[in-house]
């Protein structure tokens, strides 16, 4: 059967550089794999190069089009993917029923929106109310930065209907 490929939304940045969510294969349409990402509250499991692949789980959110996280600027994380943007990352729960999405992307590194993003991801994983985790993440911001992963080329799974 031949791999099925759905472009969510298709535009072009400022560098002629096609900024695209491709659906590679997988149960779901472009826009279930879209609701899976905007509704899940669980980590993403991103995935680095170097001498070894690491993979690191972090607080995303999803815009729609990029996969949004946070790390501190002199992680092994934020040096890794300074120096290849290349990564791949996996969106699954640990619990019945096993569905997910993974794929591969470009992380961009930048220190701007770090704050904005930082406090998306703190809402969406520890809601309004403030937390000690929520008051320690704020006072270390300054020195903090927003990964954005654009690029994406994922695939869906969803073993509900066998469990």
């Amino acid at each position: 059967m031949p791999a099925v490929r759905q472009t969510v939304k298709s535009m072009v940045a400022p560098d002629n550089h096609p900024m695209a969510m491709v659906v590679r294969s997988g149960p779901w349409s472009a826009a279930e794999v879209s609701s899976f990402l905007r509704d899940a509250r669980i980590p993403v499991r991103l995935a680095s190069s170097g001498h070894y692949p690491v993979v690191q789980s972090l607080w995303f959110d999803f815009d729609g089009e990029h996969l949004w996280c946070a790390t501190q600027a002199d992680s092994v994380l934020a040096r890794r993917l300074a120096r290849s943007d290349r990564c791949g990352f996996e969106v699954s729960a640990d619990a019945p029923p096993y569905r997910g999405v993974r794929g591969t992307g470009h992380a961009r590194i930048d220190a701007q929106p770090a704050a904005e993003v930082l406090s998306r991801l703190i809402a969406r994983y520890q809601g309004d109310e403030p937390t000690a985790l929520s008051r320690w993440l704020l006072s270390r911001v300054d020195t903090e930065v927003a990964i954005r992963i654009e690029d994406l080329a994922v695939t869906s799974w969803d073993y509900s209907g066998r469990m």
